[in-house]
């Protein structure tokens, strides 16, 4: 017969290594979500300038010679100077260009000083140089891309900046999508948390134990309808009605988007808010009513107050959804990343950014989308503890 000793010491072991585990995993995945969102305003994108060759034999970069490359070709830092000689079949070119490192606007760091070969220069991107040779047939021309490094942006510029063009002005200000977040949660709160305290009053009071017991399944069965189907209902209902009712080109926009997340925060709310209600001892309820108060005056004056630590809980955890949701709000919200005009408006929030741009998104952009994870992780932080302390607030009243 196993010993009782040895068995409680196994598992109390085996909890403590699985929980050491799991702070261990969660740290580290926050460790590297902040180290990458605070890449950008830390560090530039490269020591130096970049050349990439494209459909050219033969590249000389001051005096490296390098045969069919197509890789990064990395200039030193501090260079004055480039000259780059290049030969492909019959073609055959020679580039001078002079850096100002001092420069701070992109389009006047390189200057060409001699450009041979019949090459064009354009300037597709920002902090993008492109030399393009035609070839003797279409779709055959040779290529010399310059990539300058992009210098640590602003924290202040980031998060007060109007304007998100990360592709060619490589601008990265997301005030419209902290204000976007911030009002689509506070505007579906304002609309589901009444419903969700009336509802969760009327299920823990006035109605019969059985009754509610069925009602509160469909409650919880609700919880766990996917977000993409909330979605799809207030595309296919709610976009069409805020279109049709406010006589606007689209409906998609702030109204829409609150109207699906104030029904996707019910079940919540409704669920905690109504366990906390009848956690409210029924001696409290009967002294109530011997006083003579009324099953309506009861339930407002007496239960829901005591139970107002668990309604906050539920508040906070519905703020939490709302500020989190992705699926949803893409769907319906019209994710134009420009402030808010008006009430049917479009908008686009933090969440629906990174889900939008995460899967094409490369080098300070991709990093940028990290450092909106961490603005979104310290605004839910802010959020929730400030209902905490209100609701401690509210405890020692």
């Amino acid at each position: 017969m196993l010993d009782r000793r040895r068995i409680d010491a196994f598992f109390t072991y085996f909890f403590r290594i699985v929980s050491l585990t799991s702070a261990l995993a969660l740290a580290s995945i926050l460790i590297f979500i902040f180290v990458q969102g605070a890449g950008p305003f830390i560090s530039s994108t490269a020591p130096g300038i970049r050349i990439i060759p494209e459909g050219i034999e033969k590249i000389i970069v001051n005096g490296e010679v390098y045969l069919n490359y197509t890789g990064f070709i990395n200039v030193p830092p501090d260079t004055a100077a480039i000259a780059v000689e290049f030969s492909n079949g019959e073609t055959a070119g020679f580039l001078e260009i002079a850096v100002d490192n001092t420069e701070t606007d992109p389009e006047k760091i390189l200057r060409f000083t001699e450009n041979t070969g019949g090459g064009e220069i354009s300037y597709p991107q920002a902090y993008i140089y492109t030399v393009t040779y035609e070839g003797i047939l279409p779709g055959m021309s040779s290529k010399i891309h310059m990539l300058l490094p992009e210098r640590p942006y602003g924290f202040f510029r980031f998060i007060t900046g109007l304007e998100w063009k990360p592709a060619y002005e490589k601008l990265y200000g997301i005030l419209p999508m902290i204000l976007g977040t911030i009002i689509v949660s506070f505007a579906a709160i304002i609309l589901g948390l009444p419903l969700a305290i009336l509802s969760a009053v009327f299920l823990a009071e006035f109605i019969p134990p059985k009754a509610a017991a069925f009602i509160r399944g469909g409650v919880e069965l609700l919880a766990g309808i996917p977000s993409v189907v909330y979605g799809f209902f207030g595309l296919m209902v709610i976009v069409p009605w805020v279109k049709t009712t406010f006589s606007v080109p689209s409906g998609n926009g702030l109204l829409a988007a609150a109207i699906v997340l104030g029904v996707m925060i019910l079940p919540t709310v409704i669920t905690i808010a109504e366990t906390s209600l009848r956690a409210v001892p029924l001696s409290i309820r009967e002294a109530s009513l011997s006083l003579g108060a009324s099953k309506m005056q009861t339930a407002w004056s007496v239960a829901l107050p005591h139970a107002k630590s668990g309604v906050l809980a539920g508040v906070i955890l519905g703020i939490s959804r709302a500020v989190g949701e992705t699926m949803a709000v893409i769907l319906v919200a019209g994710n134009s990343p420009q402030l808010i005009q008006s009430l049917t408006g479009s908008i686009r929030t933090l969440t629906a950014t990174i889900a939008l741009e995460m899967g094409y998104a490369e080098g300070r952009h991709s990093e940028m989308l990290f450092s909106i994870g961490v603005v979104l992780f310290t605004l839910i932080l802010i959020l929730n503890s400030i209902i905490l302390l209100i609701r401690r607030r509210t405890e020692v009243e």
